[in-house]
């Protein structure tokens, strides 16, 4: 005479409850990002407090649009190649971006750039950068 184990008794439920912590994990994290999009895009910041780059990556947002200061272009980092840990706040990588085409002209590098907001694909034709709310600062 045996006797059920605790995975068979126990598993499926204890399986599906991570299922859902996992789900609502996503889910929060995603709120986080589309609020602090809406901050930076309705106020143009401030760009703290931020979710960090593995809320971001969970959340499904791969790319951080980037506005230079200086040429006034967009450009798209792809969040999952920095390297940074994922523990990093987004707002913290402010500090390290540079304008490529600046720092050429000027021959040493240009950082002078501005967080826009998280997305989830890169800019092209089809999927233009971000502009900012109507009624801008």
């Amino acid at each position: 005479m045996g006797t059920k184990s605790p995975e068979s008794i126990y598993g499926a439920s204890i399986r599906a409850a991570a299922e859902r912590a996992t789900e609502a994990r996503r889910e929060a994290d995603r709120l986080a990002c589309e609020a602090w999009n809406k901050r930076m895009l309705g106020f143009q910041g401030p760009a703290q407090p931020s979710p960090t780059l593995g809320d971001a990556l969970n959340a499904g947002y791969a790319y951080l649009e980037v506005r230079c200061l200086g040429c006034d272009t967009h450009q798209t980092v792809a969040l999952d190649i920095v390297r940074r840990p994922k523990a990093t706040p987004v707002h913290e990588l402010e500090r390290y971006m540079r304008c490529r085409d600046c720092s050429r002209l000027q021959g040493r590098p240009y950082k002078r750039s501005h967080l826009v907001a998280l997305r989830t694909t890169k800019i092209t034709a089809s999927d233009p950068p971000s502009t900012s709310w109507p009624g801008e600062r």
